[in-house]
């Protein structure tokens, strides 16, 4: 993966998803609620004509007849990624305060097509809502390829978010240009493993602190109180504005064949953490991830951004962790440790992993996983 295809990438975006604000639409409008179309993440469908999310990751894929395709998404929506057939995914932004409609292909051959749209950042200040596509006149969606049924969910901080893995520099900040989830080490594992993959993750989040939060932690905003809904409350009066955060998450839509939990750093981040809350929080938190995949494989990770006494006390943490559930009679938890960033070459915005860094956490990751599941 080159620099030289990000700038590709850039000018591919510019040229061929070009924001359309005319009214009326033509062509033939397909409903969010068209059966054919195949959903994964972490969605609300409150309002089926209006499906709407805040995690990263979360896909919306469809076959298609005709010669064009056009996407209809909430102003401000933020950035996807999208797929079409077999070519180069390019990224698609709806961030303009009227972009309702962008248009992914055109001059296609007559035939049937796959689409495949992936969100790629978080979107807890833009609340995506996905409106259908649009089609040449007269044309259907069809039946798509079957999802993969291998499963994995993520649960996670910045690092499988993708923050600033398109950014240059690690001196520079967060920008939601720069934060790809498609080129994540999450994402890529899945394509690597054909696997389905669905995120729980939040840049700043912790097992029991938030970055740079107080030493008694952040019991209403933390992950064991955000795993249990729908989406992500940023401010707690999001949830009164937001009614799908408030809605609680049926576990029972996706039962993943692992899980793949990859906190502790934020927790970590600063000084001003306490160990015993932490290992509390982390032990409770494991158990009521259990509680809801009960058939799941269970690995905890140390991401790439730890180092020294901090990446020390993660992996101690984990590994007692790991040997406590065994001792209580769950056997299907694991450990594994990613590769800290060795390297200039490898930082993103912030002193995050770039998109090289996380191909090489997730060939590492991938490797793992194949042999732990069989998955060959």
């Amino acid at each position: 993966m080159k620099r030289t295809f990000f700038a590709f990438l850039m000018v591919l975006t510019a040229l061929g998803a070009k924001a359309i604000t005319t009214v009326p639409i033509k062509g033939t409008i397909i409903k969010p609620t068209d059966q054919h179309i195949q959903y994964t993440g972490r969605i609300s469908f409150t309002n089926p004509e209006r499906p709407t999310w805040n995690y990263p990751g979360v896909q919306i894929i469809a076959a298609f007849e005709g010669t064009s395709l056009r996407m209809m998404a909430k102003p401000r929506s933020g950035y996807f990624m999208a797929q079409i057939d077999q070519a180069e995914p390019f990224k698609v932004a709806f961030r303009g305060e009227r972009d309702s409609v962008v248009t992914l292909a055109t001059a296609l051959s007559e035939g049937r097509h796959l689409v495949r749209l992936m969100y790629i950042i978080e979107g807890y200040e833009f609340f995506p809502e996905f409106w259908g596509f649009v089609l040449d006149k007269g044309r259907q969606l069809v039946d798509a390829p079957l999802l993969p049924s291998r499963k994995i969910e993520f649960i996670g901080n910045s690092i499988t978010c993708g923050y600033g893995n398109e950014g240059l520099k690690k001196e520079e900040h967060f920008d939601y240009a720069t934060e790809n989830h498609y080129y994540s080490y999450a994402s890529i594992a899945a394509r690597n493993l054909e696997a389905q993959h669905w995120v729980v993750a939040r840049s700043g989040i912790g097992a029991y602190r938030n970055y740079d939060g107080p030493k008694k932690g952040n019991p209403e905003s933390c992950m064991p109180v955000q795993y249990e809904y729908v989406g992500y409350a940023w401010k707690p009066e999001l949830r009164k504005e937001q009614t799908f955060l408030r809605e609680k998450w049926d576990f029972s839509r996706y039962q993943p064949d692992v899980v793949c939990i990859n906190l502790g750093t934020n927790d970590l981040s600063t000084p001003n953490y306490d160990l015993s809350l932490l290992k509390q929080s982390y032990q409770k938190f494991l158990k009521v991830v259990r509680q809801h995949n009960p058939k799941a494989k269970i690995v905890l990770l140390t991401g790439s951004m730890l180092y020294n006494q901090e990446l020390q006390i993660a992996k101690q943490l984990l590994d007692e962790l790991t040997e406590k559930a065994h001792k209580a009679g769950d056997k299907e938890v694991y450990r594994f440790d990613m590769n800290h960033i060795d390297g200039e070459a490898f930082y993103g915005n912030d002193w995050h992993p770039n998109v090289y860094q996380d191909e090489k956490m997730a060939n590492e990751l991938t490797a793992y996983l194949r042999k732990l599941m069989n998955w060959f």
